[in-house]
């Protein structure tokens, strides 16, 4: 099974606009890592230099199996792959906008590791608030809909 790292930080903290998928640029105990699920995109962004897309801060744990020493920073900066119009396009929005490129999740795909990115808009504290009182009113929905349909059984 390979897993999907989710960045749930994203959707509290960001409106997130628009997604795309990207491909990313790794060593190959990294690849291993993921799999493993040793992934956090929790303090992670996107950072567009020339005509190039960089995924800056994501934390890949050590593949825990190496033999041997890697002295690698798992916090190190890796190229992300998208095509040229795509991260133009992406640039363009984000200037002077006050939006963030966020990755929002990590999977593998036919193999490959992909990254879905996601143009943010930063949330207020009072957007912050009125997310957490929807998720606990559909939590509390949720809860009576069960208790309902088990005293009908």
């Amino acid at each position: 099974m390979n897993p999907t790292i989710l960045n749930r930080k994203a959707k509290f903290d960001y409106f997130l606009l628009e997604k795309l998928e990207a491909g990313i640029s790794l060593l190959g105990h990294e690849v291993k890592s993921i799999r493993e699920g040793k992934v956090n995109l929790k303090d992670s962004f996107v950072r567009i230099v020339g005509a190039e897309a960089f995924l800056l801060n994501c934390h890949i744990s050590p593949y825990s199996n190496i033999q041997g020493h890697v002295l690698v920073d798992p916090t190190r900066t890796r190229k992300l792959l998208l095509k040229k119009n795509e991260i133009l396009s992406m640039q363009v929005k984000t200037r002077g906008k006050g939006i963030a490129i966020i990755p929002t999740q990590m999977y593998f795909k036919r193999g490959k590791v992909k990254v879905e990115i996601a143009l943010g808009q930063g949330k207020k504290a009072h957007d912050k608030r009125e997310s957490i009182k929807r998720r606990i009113h559909d939590k509390e929905t949720k809860q009576a809909i069960s208790r309902h349909s088990k005293r009908a059984r």
